[in-house]
């Protein structure tokens, strides 16, 4: 799993695209989204029921370019071990 480092402030996500609440979302309603939660951590969400749509792929391209960004600015970190509360 992806995490923000600890040492990044998260507004220098804004930089990048992500709105209040750490929500990266390529169009807006959109299927997918990158987000950060409380503990920093990175992922996509996404709504299965978009799977086939032409525009899902492009969504998530899009989405994962963005992880790409945060990643060549040095302020993401892959984090082995972690809990998921459900």
């Amino acid at each position: 799993m992806l995490k923000i480092k600890d040492n990044v402030d998260l507004k220098e996500l804004e930089k990048y695209g992500f709105e209040k609440g750490y929500r990266f979302q390529p169009l807006n309603p959109v299927p997918i989204v990158a987000v950060v939660d409380e503990e920093k951590r990175l992922s996509i969400q996404y709504d299965t029921s978009a799977w086939f749509d032409i525009n899902y792929w492009y969504l998530y391209d899009k989405t994962q370019d963005k992880i790409y960004d945060l990643i060549k600015a040095d302020l993401v970190e892959k984090i082995e071990d972690y809990e998921v509360n459900i």
